[in-house]
Formats: C-alpha cells, sequence, structure tokens
C-alpha cells in the first residue's frame, strides 16, 4: 500500500569498501529503493532536507532533532522538488533530480523498502539501528586494498571533519586526537591518512556489532570471490528473495568481462571484475607501503583479516 513504511536497510563503511556495489545489488530485484548518502556533505536536499555540515557526520539522541525529522521524510519517500528545484546549477543536477524523484515515486507507490547507500553514516550506525529501526549492513575492505584505491584517485581526507564533532570524539575517537592532529600537518600522505581512518572506522566497527549482533558484516574480499553465493546468503539475512533477476545482476557487475580497473572517470561504476580486483593493490602499492599500511592498522585488522591475506 502506498506511503506504509517497511524496514529500511542501511549499507555502510568506509568509503571506497563496496558500498554503491553492495546497494546496487540488494536493489538489483525490486523489493527496495535505492537512496544515495543523505549524509554525503554534497548530498541532494530534494532526498534530504537538512544539511550535513561534516564528512561521517555522528548522530546521537544529543543532536538528534537535527536530523530525525528530515531522515524519517526520507525514508517515507517524501521528495523535496521545491528545494531540489532551487538548487539546480546544471543539466546534470536536473538529470539527477529527475532519478531521485523517480525513485522516490515509485518507492512509495509500490511499497518497496527504502535501502540507505552511505558510508558517511558508518558512525551513526547504531542511531540508525535504535532510532530509524534500520537493518544494518557494514561493509569492510582489506586496509591494503582501501589504501591503494584511494592513493590511485589521489583522495587525501581532512581530519578537521572528525575533530570538529565533539560528540563523536567524546564517544569513541579521543584516543585518535593526537593522530588526526599530526595528519593535519601531512595533506599529502593519502596512505597514513587513509590507514588512520581504516583502523578508526573499524574499531568502532567491531565495538558496534558486539553491541548489535544482528548487524550483519560483509568483506568485500569475500563477495567479490564468490559473488552470486556471497549475495545470496546476504539476501538471506536480509528477507529477500533472491530471483533469477536477481542473480544475472550479480554475473554482469562481477564478470571476467568486465574492466579489471576501473577509469577515474567512473570510480562510482559497479561493473567491474571481481576477481581480478581482488589483487590490484597488490600492483599499486609497493613492498614498504604495505608494510607502513600493515604496521599502523595490523590491531584492528586481525580481527577482520588473516595474516596471509597481506600476502
Amino acid at each position: 500500500m502506498p506511503g506504509m513504511l517497511k524496514r529500511p536497510i542501511l549499507v555502510t563503511g568506509i568509503h571506497r569498501s563496496g558500498t554503491t556495489w553492495v546497494g546496487k545489488m540488494l536493489t538489483a530485484g525490486s523489493q527496495l529503493a535505492y537512496i544515495s548518502e543523505p549524509l554525503n556533505k554534497l548530498h541532494r536536499p530534494g532526498v534530504m532536507r537538512a544539511p550535513v555540515k561534516f564528512w561521517y557526520t555522528y548522530i546521537n539522541q544529543k543532536n538528534e532533532d537535527e536530523y530525525l525529522p528530515a531522515l524519517r521524510e526520507t525514508l517515507r519517500f517524501r521528495y523535496h522538488a521545491w528545494l531540489e528545484l532551487k538548487s539546480l546549477r546544471s543539466f546534470k543536477d536536473t538529470g539527477r533530480m529527475a532519478r531521485d524523484a523517480s525513485i522516490f515515486l515509485r518507492g512509495w507507490w509500490t511499497g518497496q523498502r527504502p535501502l540507505l547507500k552511505d558510508p558517511f553514516a558508518v558512525f551513526s550506525a547504531l542511531w540508525f539501528a535504535q532510532r530509524l529501526d534500520c537493518q544494518v549492513v557494514i561493509t569492510v575492505r582489506h586496509p591494503a586494498a582501501f589504501a591503494s584505491s584511494l592513493k590511485r584517485l589521489n583522495w587525501p581526507f581532512d581530519f578537521q571533519d572528525l575533530l570538529d564533532q565533539p560528540l563523536l570524539m567524546d564517544d569513541w575517537l579521543e584516543p585518535f586526537r593526537a593522530a588526526m592532529e599530526a595528519m593535519l600537518n601531512s595533506p599529502q600522505d593519502v596512505l597514513s591518512q587513509a590507514a588512520l581512518l581504516w583502523r578508526m572506522v573499524y574499531q568502532v566497527a567491531v565495538q558496534f556489532c558486539r553491541q548489535r549482533p544482528d548487524f550483519i558484516l560483509v568483506r568485500h574480499e569475500d563477495l567479490s570471490a564468490s559473488p552470486v553465493e556471497g549475495f545470496r546468503a546476504l539476501y538471506e539475512r536480509l528477507s529477500l528473495d533472491f530471483s533469477p533477476r536477481v542473480e544475472q545482476a550479480i554475473l554482469a557487475s562481477s564478470s571476467a568481462e568486465n574492466p579489471k580497473e576501473l577509469s577515474r572517470r567512473a570510480v562510482h561504476s559497479v561493473r567491474l571484475d571481481s576477481q581480478a580486483n581482488l589483487n590490484n593493490w597488490k600492483r599499486r602499492l609497493d613492498q614498504d607501503e604495505v608494510r607502513r599500511i600493515r604496521s599502523l592498522t595490523e590491531e584492528i585488522a586481525v580481527q577482520y583479516y588473516p595474516e596471509i591475506s597481506w600476502e
């Protein structure tokens, strides 16, 4: 029935960890509506009307009044067309508006479950589960693979976005304050930035999963090695129907006929040779870089990956 809210799903994890691929494959059937990154600082106001000040914004009950009403509207597929129209600056923006409005209309009319794909919600995952009743899927990617992706794209991270969030620092990240402040003086050291961010995200994720055994943790490498089997298991845990249409979409997205490396102009594409992608980091990084990333992340990485994964 139109307008009825079904239990949402949140797919999160550090950026460049496969959240887009997982989200797209979960919405390959007709049961879920794909809503992209409401907590992205650059999100479209039609999708979520509340402004977002920081990358990896942290929401809890102390600041939820800024976000809860807007996110509830998003999950009920209320599209803010007037806000979006006022923000349009290009033909590309207009195309995004048409895409998003159609997703919201179809989701509302057909009674789909909303799926939020948002890596920047990872520190807020407990809140999404508690206050919005989200089923939470957290994607993990090997720290060397994550760091190599940021190095290849030359994507540094500004830790000021985390340091400027007192609630996040007080609840989770205060032990990392000195390390983050040191990184502000090394803006070009993308690998060390990536290693520190990975360590913080997945140390917090470990604690989340201890508190919420219902959280689903999926490794990017497992899905890449056995896409159909991995997604079939994920569909089952989320109570979704795994249809032939879904299987074909997964096979198409991971086929050996796809590029072995994504173009820098298509970094969000989900069509990639998933088997080949497993080892791309070994080609991008030299041995000294791998050793450095390992030394900075191993204390947490060992909880996700065996020692052999570094070879």
